[in-house]
């Protein structure tokens, strides 16, 4: 029995590895990501598109936007309902399967985990 349990902990050591968040830093491989895909968190739903427009629907509210790929970050403007969430934000993206994660201030704020769908 000690020896299933510490080939378990072994397995639960090297997962971490495998579950870790790898950086998005070139456009391109953002647009693959997320072009025709839906980014999901609960009521949340949004696309974001190749030609730099974020459209969706947030816990009922209409979502639009623009974006930006620059120096290595997603860098957005963000709307609800024609009122500006936020002044344009520089925002450090990573992803991990099918989860995207964009962590606001270039990295140093607040994050956010988006399903890709």
């Amino acid at each position: 029995m000690r020896v299933i349990f510490a080939s378990f902990l072994m397995l639960l050591a090297a997962s971490p590895a495998l579950a870790e968040f790898q950086r998005v830093t070139e456009r391109d491989r953002f647009v693959s990501l997320v072009e025709d895909r839906d980014l999901t968190r609960l009521g949340i739903r949004l696309k974001v598109s190749g030609d730099g427009r974020i459209l969706g629907r947030a816990f009922g509210q209409r979502v639009t936007g623009d974006w930006a790929w620059d120096g290595g970050y997603f860098c957005r403007d963000l709307y609800v309902n024609d009122d500006m969430l936020d002044p344009q934000n520089c925002q450090k993206v990573e992803v991990r399967g099918n989860t995207l994660r964009f962590t606001s201030d270039k990295g140093a704020g607040d994050h956010a985990d988006l399903r890709i769908k």
